[in-house]
């Protein structure tokens, strides 16, 4: 059964936008961003994904966990952040459309937080804010089979993958598939479901975004609640992907090293014999003299092999 949403012209417009940065980004060769950015923003990832459910540790004191350092913060805290840095590490290795996979991801984020960490709930669940309860979640007899019917949306429905992993983001919340971390696991999720439509979605994150619009966040989970469709839900995440997009491509002019730049055009070019002005042409926003610098880099280092002298000069990969 297909979840309720419609599509507005603003989710239109948001999808028009986001496959347009997505293009300007495999342009600049950021469809996988430079080691040092990947790891800058796993770390904001993790950071903001738990500070959202109350964790207290800095984007600092995770780097140094990362680091193998010791630092001092309560100790659910230190294993929550740890639990996260497994998960993310182990994202390629989950499948996306099984709930086997998706309860192994929760497992081991999970573990030592909470009982029976990777099993769905199988008793009735509220989530109370203040002294109110804000959302009861499906009977616990109910939670396989909604969830079930979840992944076959995603894996089978013809709405597009965008749309698609902001309505299983959705979903995760309202079903409340696991007695707890089921918000972590909604974050978690979709940038398992985005990164199958772009490599870039791996590492973006999303999450600090969404930290920053926490407050909008939880009120446009408990508006698409009261209204019985996502649709709200799905223009807000949309939103919040063009947003990082577009943080990303205003990082990218400074992020690519030499070396880095050499190693990507290397998946485009492949073994061909090629010039400067071939590489010019895939990365726009350098001078001709970084050109031949990153050029010479790469003689020097043994990556390509130059033949021919000055306008005749052409390279090849070895």
């Amino acid at each position: 059964m297909k979840p309720p949403y419609e599509i507005t012209s603003k989710i239109l417009n948001l999808i028009a936008s986001i496959s347009e940065k997505i293009g300007e980004i495999n342009a600049s060769h950021l469809n996988k961003p430079p080691t040092e950015l990947r790891r800058r923003n796993r770390i904001k990832t993790i950071q903001s994904s738990l500070e959202i459910e109350g964790n207290t540790l800095t984007v600092e004191q995770i780097t140094d966990i990362l680091d193998n350092k010791r630092i001092f913060a309560p100790k659910k805290d230190i294993l929550e952040v740890k639990n996260a840095i497994n998960v993310y590490n182990q994202l390629n290795k989950f499948k996306v459309y099984e709930l086997k996979s998706l309860c192994k991801a929760h497992e081991i984020l999970m573990k030592d937080l909470v009982k029976n960490p990777g099993k769905l709930r199988t008793g009735s669940v509220g989530i109370i804010k203040g002294s109110e309860i804000a959302h009861i979640a499906p009977p616990g007899e109910m939670v396989y089979s909604l969830m079930t019917d979840l992944l076959d949306y995603l894996k089978n429905d013809d709405d597009l993958v965008l749309i698609k992993s902001c309505v299983f983001h959705y979903e995760i919340e309202f079903i409340h598939p696991f007695v707890d971390g089921n918000g972590r696991m909604g974050r978690l999720w979709q940038t398992m479901i985005l990164k199958e439509h772009s490599p870039v979605f791996e590492f973006l994150p999303i999450e600090s975004l969404v930290k920053s619009k926490q407050e909008e966040y939880y009120n446009v989970l408990g508006k698409s609640d009261n209204q019985g469709t996502s649709t709200a839900f799905i223009e807000f995440m949309l939103e919040i992907i063009k947003d990082a997009l577009e943080e990303l491509l205003k990082e990218q002019n400074i992020t690519l090293t030499n070396i880095e730049r050499i190693l990507s055009f290397k998946g485009i070019i492949g073994t061909k014999e090629f010039s400067r002005q071939a590489y010019l042409r895939a990365f726009k926003n350098i001078s001709q003299a970084t050109a031949s610098r990153d050029l010479k880099t790469a003689v020097e280092n043994e990556l390509i092999e130059k033949q021919g002298d000055k306008r005749t000069t052409t390279y090849r990969y070895k």
